[in-house]
């Protein structure tokens, strides 16, 4: 496990670097072309990347968590949650219990953020802890609980902001430059040398990087999550000894083609599947922030009996049809004890009854209305009135009966 971490730790330090390098880059660059003087956009570009390592370190999960729309609960606000949630942090002996929160989306998706194991949350949406059961949503919180225990979320994190400071900057910057800066430039270079072409061309060379920083830099972010995907499920498997529960959890998230409404593009490698359509299967490794989920589902299901990380090693090649696994036979061995796999459970050998669907969705439903101040009137004919905050001190009349509430 410190062998992971450690490697971790590196590819975070080599990654940030790379993409602060692109950032300076493309701060002396505009330097060059909007005021003749490099230096200053170096300077100013520095500042901007310290800053914002400072905000993605101390604040990058509270950013995070704020653009996904997530807002935090407590064990009274769905006890189910909350319990499975601490079910996990048990069996992974994580130190410290992770902040539990709720997206309200009916898609089907789940992230983990935080800069340490002691400043961690996990967040999933609405519409997953609807459609799960209890042994796949054990599966997913124990898969982002994986990321937590090997120090994914921090890059994470930092990456999701500067990743997104550099594609806004060079959507702006390419803005300005292709309908004013390079007209502009040439005019100002012209009126004091008499030669606009030196000018012209380092405005052509910042336009060919500002479009390309975000791809190089995306790629380079996407090639990092892919495989933390596969070692987070392979965490999952250990920590719940039940394969199984992540692969089902997996096979519903790939029937789900609603896709997550306030994800983005720096954001999107957080989820647990590809957030802009939930039918990622065809997905090109190139193209796609997590592997294809059909072959995460194989490699899972190929962990018979045992479970450990030597046994999700053995699956993934055997998968993959490659000599190269997720992580060295010898790291695989130090990352864990083998034990042996769970039977599956009682609704795994059935269709689950629809007495459960029920209550799941009311038990979301219920905690939806909460959270979002619905106050709830019982009226004397047995129906439930959902009472939205616009309508508080007026006179609501039930549906069923028609007895006059105040509200």
């Amino acid at each position: 496990m410190f062998e992971q971490i450690r490697s971790n730790r590196i590819r975070s330090f080599v990654l940030v670097a790379f993409m602060g390098a692109f950032l300076v880059a493309l701060g002396w660059l505009l330097g060059l072309t909007f005021a003749d003087n490099g230096a200053a956009g170096l300077v100013v570009a520095l500042v901007i990347f310290g800053i914002l390592n400072l905000v993605a370190y101390f604040q990058g999960d509270s950013i995070l968590l704020s653009v996904a729309g997530a807002r935090k609960i407590q064990q009274k606000d769905h006890p189910r949650l909350y319990n499975v949630v601490e079910e996990i942090k048990i069996a992974s002996q994580l130190e410290k219990m992770p902040d539990v929160y709720i997206i309200d989306d009916q898609a089907l998706n789940a992230f983990a953020t935080g800069r340490d194991i002691n400043h961690a949350s996990v967040a999933i949406t609405s519409g997953l802890l609807q459609k799960l059961n209890r042994d796949e949503l054990q599966g997913v919180i124990a898969h982002e609980i994986g990321h937590v225990k090997n120090r994914d979320v921090l890059l994470m994190a930092i990456c999701g902001v500067l990743l997104g400071t550099i594609v806004i900057l060079s959507y702006y910057g390419s803005r300005i430059l292709l309908y004013g800066g390079m007209s502009g430039g040439s005019r100002r270079s012209s009126r004091n040398s008499g030669g606009g072409g030196g000018v012209a061309i380092i405005a052509i060379v910042a336009l060919v990087l500002m479009i390309l920083a975000p791809i190089f830099t995306q790629l380079i972010y996407l090639a990092v999550s892919r495989r933390r995907e596969y070692l987070a499920d392979a965490s999952s498997a250990l920590y719940t000894r039940n394969p199984e529960g992540l692969a089902s959890a997996l096979e519903k998230l790939a029937a789900s083609g609603t896709p997550v409404k306030n994800a983005n593009q720096a954001t999107a490698p957080m989820y647990i599947v590809n957030p802009f359509k939930g039918r990622s299967v065809n997905a090109g490794e190139l193209t796609s922030t997590h592997p294809p989920i059909q072959e995460r589902i194989r490699i899972l299901r190929a962990m018979a009996g045992n479970v450990s990380y030597v046994s999700y090693n053995k699956a993934f090649q055997q998968v993959k049809h490659t000599r190269a696994g997720v992580m060295s036979s010898q790291t695989a061995s130090l990352m864990g004890e083998t034990v042996s796999a769970q039977p599956p459970s009682p609704e795994k050998t059935s269709l689950e009854p629809a007495a459960e669907k029920i209550e799941r969705s009311r038990e979301v439903s219920d905690l939806m209305y909460r959270l979002n101040d619905y106050r709830t009137i019982d009226c004397d004919c047995g129906a439930r009135l959902k009472i939205p905050p616009a309508l508080r001190g007026q006179v609501v009349r039930c549906p069923h009966c028609g007895t006059m509430h105040q509200t």
